[in-house]
């Protein structure tokens, strides 16, 4: 029996691929943000997602759009800015997408699917933790069996360092939490942590966004592009040592903000190691100011593609737009795909486990 996902907030797609691999058909999706929706649209065609505010999905809308009377699984990355840890410092400071989390809650109690998933940041259970104890009850209220935890990305096959909060839920049934498939560890049975260098080594060089422009190619690049650098950011590249932070840089070559004993932010103007996985992909992950995103040995930073490989999208993932902002955004942002297979291949394990569902309830028959 092939198994159903519906998944909200889908961005571009990174958690589909995931379920999708897992064996989830996708029957519904839910996406607001056009390059977003346009990168889905073009990946995952057979998917009717809606172009549309969440808050103003109704669960009928939903299960209408996905022709079924069964939603095995709902799913969903709700946006996270308001609880990362670049927003710590401004604790009073409300964002009006952290409500959103709540959504979960709200298409869940109309839809009933018989479990759920939802991923975000770690800071969702302390600086949200409001919200998150608010979402955890309206689900307990409904028989969903809660299972949370912090996962690391890299754990499960991804190279690159991601601290995720993790919620997993069944209705009526609990859905442990996936077993690591990796490790930094040199004994045990796990594979590996996988690498920058196992992941980008085989790139060609990319070419400049100037480049791009100038040949009429920025779409047809397939986004191994990267940022012009001025000329001290060359110099500051040049001189920064592979996984140090901006402190190995000559005081003389640091912008103005980072000398006479700076103390904040040490995981900017850096290089990635080779023979670790990447710091955390982010939005600024082709601006070498913005994170440790110089490439390990070339005097530049990744490109928008190398950053979408570090994230496990495939090589020939489609990122529809123009821009190359909202392409690194829409990167940054994604769920990795490896780290959503994981986390669905297990939704799916409890789930073959439960008794049939009685359609004509929408329901299973222990209910």
């Amino acid at each position: 029996m092939t198994l159903t996902a519906i998944d909200i907030f889908a961005g571009a797609g990174g958690l589909t691929v995931g379920l999708k691999r897992a064996s989830f058909r996708v029957v519904a999706a839910v996406e607001l943000d056009s390059h977003s929706f346009a990168t889905y649209k073009a990946n995952h065609p057979e998917v009717k997602c809606l172009k549309q505010d969440i808050t103003t999905v109704s669960g009928v809308a939903l299960q209408d759009l996905a022709e079924t009377d069964r939603i095995d699984l709902l799913a969903g990355c709700p946006p996270c800015q308001g609880f990362t840890s670049l927003t710590a410092k401004y604790k009073d400071r409300e964002d009006p997408r952290d409500t959103l989390v709540l959504e979960m809650a709200r298409l869940t109690e109309a839809i009933r699917p018989r479990a759920i998933m939802m991923e975000n940041v770690p800071g969702l259970a302390q600086k949200g933790s409001s919200l998150y104890g608010r979402l955890r009850s309206r689900l307990q209220a409904l028989d969903y069996r809660l299972t949370e935890g912090i996962l690391q990305v890299a754990d499960y096959g991804v190279p690159q360092f991601r601290r995720r909060l993790v919620l997993l839920g069944g209705r009526g049934f609990e859905i442990a939490l996936p077993d690591a498939t990796h490790s930094g560890s040199s004994t045990g049975d796990l594979a590996p942590w996988r690498t920058v260098h196992d992941t980008i080594k085989d790139m060609p060089e990319p070419i400049t966004l100037a480049e791009a422009k100038a040949r009429g190619q920025v779409e047809r690049s397939d986004w191994h592009v990267v940022r012009d650098l001025s000329r001290k950011n060359i110099e500051r590249i040049k001189a920064a040592k592979a996984g140090e932070t901006w402190t190995h840089i000559p005081e003389h070559l640091r912008p103005n903000c980072h000398r006479d004993g700076y103390i904040g932010f040490t995981n900017v103007y850096g290089r990635m190691e080779w023979d670790r996985p990447s710091p955390t992909i982010t939005g600024g992950c082709t601006t070498f100011s913005k994170g440790r995103f110089g490439h390990p040995k070339a005097d530049r930073t990744i490109s928008v593609r190398e950053a979408a490989l570090l994230q496990t999208f495939p090589l020939d993932y489609r990122l529809d737009t123009p821009y190359m902002d909202y392409a690194c955004n829409m990167i940054g942002n994604a769920l990795p795909c490896n780290f959503a297979e994981a986390l669905s291949r297990r939704c799916v394990e409890q789930l073959r486990k439960q008794p049939p569902v009685d359609l004509s309830l929408g329901l299973s028959n222990q209910d």
